[in-house]
């Protein structure tokens, strides 16, 4: 059976006060995110996600810096094919891998982006999912086949070696590949290439379903890799007690419909399957399942922030044992603000999840 791992998450924005976060004026500078970093390290958790985008600190250099700072800690780094090429970026992504010690982990991120801005272009969603699916092929060939030559309709390879090499690490090969996206042709991309497909904080029944058709979906396309793994990336807002809980939560909903809680708004202005699915939630109730809250998204909650699970530490720890129950190995938690909140979920949520 495959161990959970559980990330945290690490802004990487160019404005403060990210969903709520201490609005701080070196809120991005190398110290303060290798205070976050290390509070990984020593608070119990693997790694963290670091999140990419037009307008942010480039993330790959952030991942860096980070992975020289700390010893243990294991950047999810999020790129995008376009912005990135995949020979350039698997030969990135390698070396940092080596210098790391095999710490690198990715999350290739397929949603649209200000393209023009960095001088990318794509058709529409068919064609985006395809040369996702083509970047993903072939920067796995480069990570693993001594020379590599590669003929697509979007990427060409010919001769292409990485050195270094990515070094196999017992029965890691290479660095894991995360991949998000709710639709048709997103879910053909993740069942064939991904390693580990990301949700964000669906109902279990939900879920269940999704986890069922990509399974499904694997099989019928011929799948050639390792079984695909499951991840889900949500907001955990923990307290001492329920009550304390729901009463902080229902708080900042009130103050984001006021419009004060700063950055909220990401995924807004171009609604992905994946987040009209969290938007719909609202439709069924505001709380779902034991303890999956909805009213977020309605007043400006977007991506992991759109639906929290909300709680004591064992009602969390509960409510994610669910999720692991239907499969999913892989979590990346969140609440602000982002630096106290690694330290109170690693002392009150993490033991719950890793021993019961």
């Amino acid at each position: 059976m495959t161990t959970s791992e559980y990330l945290w998450y690490i802004p990487n924005h160019s404005d403060a006060g990210h969903r709520g976060d201490l609005a701080t004026e070196d809120h991005n500078s190398l110290e303060t995110l290798t205070r976050h970093a290390l509070a990984v390290e020593q608070h119990g958790w693997t790694g963290a996600l670091l999140g990419a985008g037009w307008g942010r600190p480039d993330t790959f250099t952030v991942a860096t810096a980070l992975a020289a700072r700390s010893t243990r800690f294991e950047p999810l780094i999020a790129i995008r094919p376009g912005y990135w090429r995949p020979v350039q970026f698997a030969a990135a992504a390698a070396t940092l891998d080596q210098l790391s010690g095999g710490r690198v982990r990715v999350n290739i991120v397929s949603g649209k982006d200000d393209l023009q801005a960095y001088g990318d272009a794509e058709g529409g969603q068919h064609e985006r999912y395809a040369r996702t699916r083509e970047f993903m092929q072939l920067t796995r060939r480069l990570w693993t086949q001594e020379t590599v030559n590669y003929e697509g309709e979007f990427f060409q390879a010919r001769n292409a070696r990485l050195r270094p090499q990515v070094v196999t690490r017992g029965v890691r090969r290479h660095p894991k590949l995360y991949f998000g996206g709710a639709s048709e042709a997103a879910e053909r991309v993740a069942a064939t290439e991904a390693d580990v497909q990301l949700f964000w904080g669906e109902p279990l029944a939900d879920l269940a379903e999704r986890i069922a058709r990509l399974k499904a979906l694997s099989a019928r396309l011929g799948r050639e890799h390792a079984p695909l793994e499951f991840g889900l990336r949500i907001t955990t807002v923990v307290r001492e007690t329920s009550e304390q809980a729901w009463a902080d939560a229902q708080a900042r909903v009130a103050q984001m419909a006021l419009g004060q809680t700063g950055a909220w708004h990401d995924h807004r202005r171009e609604v992905a399957v994946g987040q009209r699915r969290l938007f719909d939630l609202q439709q069924r109730g505001e709380v779902l399942d034991d303890n999956l809250y909805t009213a977020p998204g309605r007043h400006g909650g977007g991506g992991a922030g759109t639906t929290w699970l909300v709680g004591s530490a064992p009602e969390v720890a509960a409510a994610l044992r669910k999720y692991q129950d239907l499969g999913i190995t892989q979590f990346v938690l969140s609440d602000t603000p982002y630096l106290s909140e690694i330290e109170r979920q690693g002392r009150a949520l993490l033991p719950l999840l890793r021993h019961g």
